[in-house]
């Protein structure tokens, strides 16, 4: 029996850091044989990097994009979501924006640290790679106490991607009791995480979150799980999301989510 294909995590010429045309990424998802794909562009309320601010606009972005849901087919599904980066203070705004249309699926990610994003060399500078990592994942802990409208918490150690030393891979049980606690917390308020296939792009061995992270969420009894490539160019559509979907079964999982209106559908591995 096939490996049902999903790529849950795309960008298009919405997101500040992309130029793609969102029917590029459609053609190569068919090309891939993908059975579905969800746009998620970024909106990271009052950031801006290199002169591009990371804002969308509330209206333009659902009312833009939604035509291309109706290139559904039986062959490729098309949904709409967002990818939003979680700060507490951005809580309500954060709200306002999602609730304001029907969105499928919302993806919540730490891009920003104490106002620092881990893609730039200065959120490294004068910490140890064990620093950087903990002050992430601290980061992420007090987000959960105040953002609570997304789907499932996006590439969970995603600032190992830009570590300046990252080819010596981390330990993740010298984070154990932090990620547990991150966890425990998204499991017991019914939300799940994605598989990021992006890691590897980015020179790691593995995706975001590493497959040990991706077991300890399935062994504390989480469920809820998508798969992603983070692509911002239609090239990257895809990228080892088949090899990766299928080590989820030696994860120890029996299906796959898809979110349609914000509501998950389990498929089997």
């Amino acid at each position: 029996m096939s490996v049902y294909l999903m790529d849950h995590h795309l960008h298009t010429e919405f997101s500040g850091d992309s130029f793609e045309k969102p029917e590029n990424v459609i053609a190569a998802a068919k090309k891939c044989g993908l059975n579905s794909i969800c746009f998620t562009d970024h909106l990271d309320f009052d950031y801006v990097a290199e002169g591009v601010l990371y804002e969308l606009d509330k209206d333009d972005y659902f009312n833009s994009m939604s035509k291309y849901k109706e290139q559904t087919t039986n062959e490729l599904a098309i949904y709409l979501g967002v990818e939003t980066g979680l700060e507490p203070d951005k809580a309500f705004r954060l709200d306002d924006f999602i609730n304001r249309h029907p969105y499928d699926f919302i993806i919540g990610s730490s891009h920003l640290v104490n106002g620092k994003d881990p893609y730039y060399p200065e959120y490294f500078q004068g910490k140890s790679k064990t620093e950087a990592l903990m002050e992430y994942f601290e980061s992420i802990v007090n987000n959960l106490k105040f953002c609570k409208n997304f789907d499932v918490y996006g590439h969970i150690d995603y600032c190992i991607r830009y570590s300046p030393d990252k080819e010596d891979y981390y330990d993740y049980m010298e984070f154990y009791d932090i990620l547990k606690d991150i966890l425990k917390t998204l499991i017991d308020n019914g939300k799940g995480i994605e598989v990021n296939t992006s890691g590897y792009r980015s020179g790691l061995p593995q995706p975001n979150p590493n497959f040990d992270i991706i077991k300890m969420y399935r062994e504390l009894g989480g469920e809820i799980i998508t798969v992603g490539s983070d692509a911002h160019k239609a090239t990257d559509v895809g990228y080892r999301i088949k090899e990766t979907t299928e080590c989820l079964a030696d994860c120890g999982f029996k299906y796959i989510t898809v979110f349609k209106n914000r509501k998950p559908e389990f498929i089997k591995l």
